[in-house]
């Protein structure tokens, strides 16, 4: 039988966990966030139900400005082990079908499965979901990034052209994207459509006259190479083809690094704030890698200004350690490579760690 990837994107997925919680909220402006206070500073939004969504709101929104624009909304509070409960009930259900997992978030999945039917297979998947009282949208593909694709052409329009949920017993939001389809689906849109195409690397093609999808597709690869790397600029072009990866890792990945950063309420004039900040994060972040065994080879600090310029410098230790004082020191002698000359509005360490 062929194989084929499937992807399986959840809904709303931190709204509709609240909603399971709190069915009287369902089909409202729902905001999670922060503590759920649309008055705290520089608390953003995570999540936003569709209703939300048509009133402007986006996840990375300050909570002050989703206030403003949708003042009718709900505000709830981030709880992060309830959704990370409710994802690890999601994937356990995934694991029951003849299918191999690959988890990549909280609210999204690659299943890989040998099927004549894979649109009968992301029914039945849809339809358990459903039992959870949750709903998704199922694309099928030849490889990953068509089967990522195809996921947004799964979800129905709603208001204000926001991607919404269909009814998971109608049939719909399942889609099919693959090399077949794929010009006829694809050549017309930005290149900013394709997974892995950001608007700042979209700009750049901009400058070298590629705007579409056709374009990448029959763009000069030397061309590419020459202004993104002899690795990314190819890449790029095989995005162009909707070529992509087949592979499905049912392991979990070893993380390569770790790290925690904040965002200060009001930001940091003083010195000594701005150290004892930093030596307080890296000390947490190096004794919850202490914690799991690994070991650190690399630290780095991150610096944003109140003006949001945002610069991240760093350093290899001399050699690798679990001592976590030595880690701190080694953050503080990062940050003294900064020249503070602005007030701090978010400092952030992370410690790249050695292979296992």
């Amino acid at each position: 039988m062929p194989r084929w990837l499937l992807h399986v994107d959840l809904d709303q997925f931190q709204a509709a966990v609240e909603f399971r919680r709190h069915p009287e909220l369902r089909g409202r402006a729902v905001i999670v966030g922060g503590n759920g206070d649309p008055d705290e500073p520089r608390k953003v939004v995570t999540c936003a139900s569709y209703p939300a969504r048509g009133c402007g709101v986006r996840a990375g929104m300050p909570l002050r400005t989703a206030a403003r624009r949708c003042p009718d909304a709900v505000f709830l509070p981030l709880d992060i082990p309830a959704y990370e409960e409710a994802s690890e009930e999601v994937m356990d259900l995934l694991r029951t079908f003849p299918v191999r997992v690959e988890v990549i978030g909280w609210d999204e999945a690659f299943l890989a499965a040998d099927t004549d039917d894979p649109e009968r297979l992301a029914g039945e998947i849809r339809g358990a979901i459903a039992e959870l009282d949750l709903t998704c949208a199922v694309g099928v593909g030849d490889n990953k990034l068509r089967a990522k694709l195809a996921t947004g052409f799964a979800k129905s329009v709603g208001k204000g052209g926001e991607a919404a949920p269909a009814d998971a017993r109608t049939g719909t939001g399942i889609f099919r994207l693959t090399a077949d389809n794929w010009s006829e689906l694809m050549a017309h849109r930005p290149t900013s459509a394709l997974w892995g195409v950001g608007a700042r690397i979209a700009k750049r093609m901009e400058g070298l006259g590629i705007t579409t999808v056709a374009q990448l597709a029959a763009a000069d690869r030397q061309v590419l190479a020459a202004e993104f790397g002899p690795n990314t600029g190819p890449y790029l072009w095989v995005l162009g083809h909707g070529a992509g990866d087949t592979d499905v890792v049912t392991e979990p990945r070893i993380p390569l690094g770790h790290s925690k950063s904040e965002t200060f309420p009001v930001d940091l004039t003083e010195r000594a704030d701005i150290d004892a900040a930093v030596a307080r994060l890296a000390t947490a972040v190096a004794e919850e890698v202490a914690a799991t065994g690994r070991i650190t080879q690399r630290v780095g600090v991150t610096v944003r200004t109140s003006t949001f310029y945002t610069r991240t410098k760093q350093r290899k230790l001399p050699a690798p350690t679990t001592d976590v004082a030595e880690i701190a020191q080694a953050a503080l002698e990062v940050l003294g490579r900064f020249e503070l000359d602005r007030p701090v509005r978010l400092l952030g360490v992370c410690l790249e760690l050695v292979p296992e």
